[in-house]
């Protein structure tokens, strides 16, 4: 193993399970204080893309159904109380949130390990998946590849600080 690439106790908790629960509503918290944050700098929800940061986490470490649960829960909460995201664009995140949770937790469940090609390879499938999945809706590429175009340094931060968060949380 490489230094980027680190064998890991992935979990794949079930809805049966409190602790699925417990876990994703800590998720979920993350996935709205973070937004809240990043919205203080102009664009920051639209260059940083923190709404995905913690699905990913939680997808990872604890498997696609807590990750699911934050996928789904996470926007919408902050739709409904924040307004943010505006409810004409939450189809779109959803779905790359869902996409998120579901390939996180199958590539952690597979590979067994947090490599940092892994993260990469999860972020840009989501992207690659939900940008045809939004051009598709909307008609429009260029909304489809805003979040590459943009949202480049959320992209970044969603690797680099996912992987650095999981690593983290596997030795805790």
């Amino acid at each position: 193993m490489t230094a980027t690439e680190t064998k890991a106790t992935l979990y794949s908790l079930n809805y049966s399970d409190a602790k699925t629960y417990m876990v994703a509503a800590l998720f979920i918290a993350g996935n709205i204080i973070l937004p809240q944050l990043c919205h203080m700098i102009p664009d920051g929800g639209y260059i940083f893309l923190p709404i995905y940061f913690f699905t990913l986490v939680a997808a990872y470490k604890y498997g696609w159904k807590a990750g699911l649960l934050t996928a789904i829960a996470s926007p919408l909460i902050n739709s409904a109380v924040f307004g943010m995201p505006a409810p004409a664009v939450l189809p779109i995140i959803l779905i790359k949130s869902a996409m998120l949770a579901m390939i996180a937790g199958l590539a952690a469940s597979y590979f067994k390990k947090t490599a940092l090609v892994l993260f990469a390879a999860v972020v840009l499938s989501y992207q690659i998946l939900g940008g045809l999945a939004e051009w598709a809706i909307t008609g429009s590429l260029a909304a489809a590849l805003q979040d590459f175009k943009l949202g480049f340094p959320g992209i970044l931060i969603q690797i680099f600080g996912g992987w650095a968060v999981v690593k983290y949380l596997i030795r805790k």
